[in-house]
């Protein structure tokens, strides 16, 4: 291997080895002259001295793309890594892309914030990555509302709509891996950027590779430059007066006997919960000690989601049980998303799975609408939405009480822009959810709000106490009302992209070139819509209605005996996602049967459509 000298300044005394493969040295030559993290640099220096050439193209040879959370990967050297050199590389090109489609960017300025994740082997940290982004834009005299601490998620969309800014960028992986960070991009309507928006804002990243000056890397540049504001107390405030918008009840709340639990997953989710139930007029919720407070390494869950189940909520029942308290409520490391448990009279805990907490949440946000809006004809311009993978039963509600349900796509940036196009001919979206515990009560922002729906969900439970019910007892009430709904979500990991284009692929071709499976488990399939390609066999024209996404896999079939069923990979993470749901007419009660006949057809679609021991998949462990 031949020795060659870097070409850059910072690398003028730097001597390395060229592997022997154009692409390749290329890549490496690129990173060193660009790169002035002294860590991300060692990364680098460090694979090119050991020859570890697979690892370096992995790392060199591709680039991040948009999916359904931004762009999110584990944090480290590379071009399809998180890390200083990549977020400047994308704050320029999502800069060149707003001077397009702004021309008062230098009146409207963006928002950044960012969560507490960290890594001290890249020297990489959410907080130094939004001063990086600042300082990026900052050096194109574009203001920035950077907040000076640590914020929910949600409080970057709400701030891009009330200060008017034309964009905003959220620095978290939200409640990914500790090694994971992300960089979440929100349009001037609030919504995360989805198409044609993400594909350009790509395209300009790649035509502003090389960072453009120095001052792109100076953090120093948001504490001396006054084109940076702090908008932390102003939207705090904000925020705070909107949520009372969902206080429906506050009279029963300050006399609720009911005690509460909250663990913010060691994220950024206490000071605001806090603050949100007594805005409320509760008491504040007794916090998990061990995960109150900011921790990286998220040092006392095997993994930071709450969607996981008992097993990562181990110490917040624990601390339940020893208070007294019957409503846990955990928010994950961003507190986008919430996960509820209750303590049920010697049966243990109840954690409710996102499509159940729908149940609850929309039952009670249209409830205290009504209350509100008796006159039937005000129903008429009401929304309520789902993702396509979610549970069908807003759609239940839908069809007895009047208002209007929507499907789109997985991943909150549809459900976001849908709220933006309904607002826009005078209609209201009272409540929205993804069925991986993401909930928006009504419509402050356009995104799933953990802190918000676990408010709003105390309240609740404070109401449903005075009527002698627990949220379990609801629940079953709404089932009766409105047909059970059986549901059932899980996933199987996979590292291995190619091996997931051949389980797709197989599914497409089952029973010979373009012949989709005809039963699962026996049972025969009626319906299949393949989103990837556009296809839905229950449409004249073979059409599917919801937009066609290429990027990702997800196909979903509708079987004789009325359950639906779903694969998809995540947007986020290396997993195939399953979704099966039984949906029972009213009246149906005999829930064993269902659920029984529901477990069959889940078994059958993950043994014979994804082959877990064959493709060497990992399943999940609960």
């Amino acid at each position: 291997m031949e020795d060659i000298v870097g070409t850059g300044d910072l690398n003028a005394n730097l001597r390395w080895q060229l592997t022997g493969d154009p692409q390749l040295d290329t890549a490496v030559q690129q990173w060193l002259d660009w790169d002035r993290n002294p860590w991300t640099r060692a990364q680098v220096d460090s694979l090119v001295a050991g020859g570890c050439l697979d690892e370096l193209r992995s790392r060199l040879c591709g680039r991040m793309s948009f999916g359904t959370a931004g762009l999110r990967a584990p944090m480290g050297a590379g071009f399809n890594r998180i890390n200083d050199l990549t977020i400047i590389q994308s704050t320029q090109g999502l800069y060149a892309y707003l001077c397009r489609c702004f021309a008062d960017l230098s009146s409207r300025g963006v928002v950044v914030g960012f969560d507490t994740r960290g890594q001290e082997e890249s020297g990489c940290s959410s907080l130094r990555l939004a001063k990086l982004t600042a300082a990026v834009m900052l050096s194109r005299g574009v203001p920035v509302h950077l907040f000076s601490t640590f914020v929910p998620t949600p409080y970057v969309p709400y701030a891009v709509k009330k200060l008017g800014a034309a964009s905003g960028v959220m620095i978290t992986a939200s409640h990914n891996p500790k090694e994971d960070n992300g960089y979440k991009v929100y349009w001037c309507n609030g919504a995360q950027i989805a198409s044609p928006h993400d594909k350009e804002v790509l395209r300009c990243i790649e035509e502003q590779l090389e960072p453009w000056n120095a001052s792109c890397w100076d953090e120093k540049l948001v504490d001396n430059s006054s084109l940076r504001t702090d908008p932390l107390t102003q939207i705090n405030s904000r925020y705070m007066e909107d949520l009372t918008s969902l206080c429906f009840h506050r009279d029963l709340n300050s006399s609720c006997t009911l005690k509460f639990v909250h663990s913010s997953f060691h994220g950024v989710g206490h000071d605001f919960v806090q603050r949100a139930f007594r805005v409320f007029g509760f008491a504040p919720p007794i916090p998990v000690p061990e995960q109150r407070d900011p921790d990286p390494n998220f040092s006392s869950v095997r993994c930071p989601n709450p969607e996981e189940g008992e097993s990562v909520l181990e110490l917040s029942l624990v601390l339940a049980d020893r208070e007294n308290a019957r409503i846990v409520l955990a928010t994950d490391p961003d507190a986008d998303r919430l996960a509820v448990a209750e303590r049920s009279d010697g049966r243990g805990w109840k954690v409710f799975s996102g499509n159940d907490l729908a149940a609850l949440l929309g039952w009670w946000m249209f409830f205290n609408w009504k209350e509100n809006h008796p006159d039937p004809a005000d129903t008429e311009s009401v929304y309520m939405l789902a993702t396509t993978v979610s549970s069908k039963i807003l759609q239940a509600f839908a069809r007895i009480e009047g208002f209007h349900f929507e499907e789109t796509l997985p991943g909150f940036k549809w459900i976001g822009n849908r709220i933006h196009e309904l607002s826009k001919t005078g209609n209201r979206v009272i409540f929205a959810f993804e069925e991986s515990i993401g909930f928006l009560c009504g419509s402050m922002v356009p995104e799933k709000d953990g802190v918000s729906a676990a408010v709003v969900v105390a309240e609740m439970a404070a109401y449903l106490q005075t009527k002698r019910l627990s949220l379990n007892q609801q629940l079953h009430n709404i089932y009766r009302t409105y047909g059970y709904h059986v549901s059932k979500t899980s996933y199987v990991t996979c590292n291995d992209p190619p091996t997931i284009q051949r389980i797709f692929s197989r599914i497409r071709n089952f029973d010979g070139d373009d012949s989709y499976p005809k039963a699962c488990g026996g049972v025969r399939i009626v319906h299949v819509r393949d989103v990837t390609t556009g296809y839905d066999s229950s449409r004249p024209d073979l059409r599917s209605t919801l937009p066609v996404s290429r990027s990702s896999q997800m196909i979903t079939f509708t079987l004789q005996n009325g359950v639906v069923a779903t694969l998809r990979t995540s947007g986020t993470e290396p997993k195939i996602k399953y979704y099966t749901e039984f949906c029972a007419a009213p009246g149906q009660s005999d829930v064993s049967q269902l659920e029984e006949e529901l477990r069959k057809v889940t078994v059958a679609l993950l043994d014979e459509f994804l082959e877990p021991d064959k493709n060497h998949l990992i399943r999940r462990v609960v």
